[in-house]
């Protein structure tokens, strides 16, 4: 942020909570005036009355797929006044998070799982309910999770637990989600587990970096940390998004809370559940801003929005019909108004098989169906070729390749020639072994990994509760991973 001001982008390790009341459109005229009679007929005392049933039904609709995260990790501890150097030790993060899906998938941020050791998710009973009972019962449930997937850029992250069972949430549509709808946020602010608050929705769509197609939703409903990775949801008991972070001068709400939209996360949890990593959308496209110089040079129709300027040879787009100079209109029916808007349509829309995209091309309109393909990082033909049978590594719970010089030639940004890379969690893997995968084991216990032979071997030599160190590259940065198995 600029300015004089202190102004902090705060994420919230802990839950966010929003309530938002919906507005629906009146049918008639004649409706509106039998509702504002029912309305008049209707004393105060009443009217309140029925908001508190109705709250009251959401929060028992809702709260019982709201859960706790408790991540234990190593890092960087504060200074100790009148001492100098800083110091590493065991840190324990709280957040919040969803189920996504009633076999045990969690959703939640992937800034409250970074760095973890140790997941555990703290699961409500049933029958919570937001009542004095239950709020003191301290009846809950806690399981060992795992990270199925993760990404650091939209910030997302899959957990899976086993053994529970719990109501899932269901997402809402993106497209229509309004200005001014009521919406609630649950969650764990501060680590106070079971809170929910409510607000509106201040916008639809806030870009906090203009550079980035990333998309956030605006609330004012009061979230703080700990609320990270908590549902917003609308009337409907539908999550409209994920809270995320806050911008604040004080580090607490200021009514600037910000969500990842619904379309968002059902796109990445699609992706990261099957892959274990995110897959960008693509039709074969480029595209950029139009500016007056180039609409006047070039005779477009407008000195605004968004022109095609390339398309892959024999893409999606070419073979359907696009043309370079073509003016974006719209995107499934959403308007193509500018560059990150339309970026983040592309590349995180909530696509099935083709987008509609709508484009002016000389002083004609048309739609055109263009297929849409998931671009394919280097890596993901790597991680296709692991073979269960053989690739399994029980004590970690994954699917692992050797590097041979084949697979070394076809991933790029490898920081040495060896190592293993993971291809997938497999079912039934520890909570304690924080790898995803895409991770490359360099090192195990400081000794080099070469072949899948060396690394079950260092895994049988252990002691039960023995120490694991796992240098990996992760990205393209090295790190170390330390847990113990049992």
């Amino acid at each position: 942020m600029e300015g004089k001001e202190n102004v902090q982008r705060t994420i919230l390790t802990t839950v966010m909570l929003v309530t938002v009341f919906a507005v629906h459109p009146i049918a008639s005229a004649q409706t509106a005036k039998s509702k504002m009679a029912a309305a008049a007929a209707e004393s105060p005392r009443d009217a309140l009355l029925r908001a508190n049933y109705v709250v009251d039904g959401l929060i028992k609709q809702v709260a019982p797929s709201v859960v706790q995260i408790v991540v234990s990790s190593y890092g960087a501890l504060e200074e100790t006044p009148g001492r100098t150097g800083g110091s590493v030790g065991q840190r324990r993060a709280i957040g919040s998070g969803f189920v996504i899906d009633h076999e045990g998938y969690i959703l939640t941020n992937a800034h409250v799982v970074n760095g973890a050791q140790r997941i555990q998710v703290v699961v409500p009973p049933r029958d919570a309910d937001g009542s004095l009972a239950t709020a003191l019962s301290g009846k809950v449930n806690t399981f060992p999770a795992h990270i199925v997937g993760q990404t650091r850029e939209i910030d997302v992250a899959v957990l899976k637990i086993d053994g529970a069972k719990a109501a899932e949430l269901p997402l809402a549509t993106y497209k229509k989600v309004r200005q001014g709808e009521a919406v609630f946020a649950f969650g764990s602010p501060q680590g106070l587990r079971n809170t929910v608050t409510h607000g509106l929705i201040s916008s639809v769509a806030r870009q906090i970096d203009p550079d980035s197609p990333l998309i956030f939703i605006q609330t004012d409903a009061p979230v703080n940390p700990g609320n990270s990775g908590g549902p917003l949801v609308n009337v409907e008991g539908e999550v409209v998004g994920m809270n995320t972070f806050i911008v604040s001068q004080s580090g607490g709400n200021e009514g600037l809370g910000f969500a990842i939209p619904c379309a968002t996360l059902r796109t990445v949890y699609r992706q990261l559940k099957q892959f274990g990593h995110l897959r960008r959308q693509d039709i074969g496209i480029g595209i950029q801003a139009i500016t007056p110089e180039m609409a006047a040079a070039l005779k477009l129709s407008r000195d605004d929005g968004v022109v095609v300027s390339d398309l892959s040879p024999g893409g999606p787009a070419e073979v359907a019909g696009l043309k370079i100079g073509d003016v974006l209109i719209s995107v499934d029916g959403q308007p193509a108004d500018n560059l990150p808007t339309v970026s983040y349509y592309f590349l995180l829309g909530d696509f099935h098989d083709k987008a509609q995209v709508m484009v002016q091309r000389g002083t004609n309109y048309m739609t055109i169906s263009v297929p849409v393909r998931e671009e394919k990082r280097d890596v993901d033909q790597v991680i296709s070729m692991a073979d269960p049978a053989k690739n399994l590594v029980p004590s970690l719970g994954i699917l692992g390749l050797e590097i041979d010089p084949k697979i070394a030639s076809m991933v790029s940004g490898l920081r040495s020639p060896y190592g293993i890379i993971v291809a997938a969690k497999a079912a039934g893997s520890s909570g304690d072994v924080p790898l995803v995968a895409g991770d490359v084991i360099r090192q195990f216990n400081g000794d080099p990994i070469t072949t899948l032979a060396k690394l079950r071997d260092a895994l049988k030599a252990l002691t039960p509760g023995a120490p694991v160190v796992l240098q990996i590259q992760r990205d393209t940065r090295l790190q170390f991973l330390s847990f113990t198995l049992d």
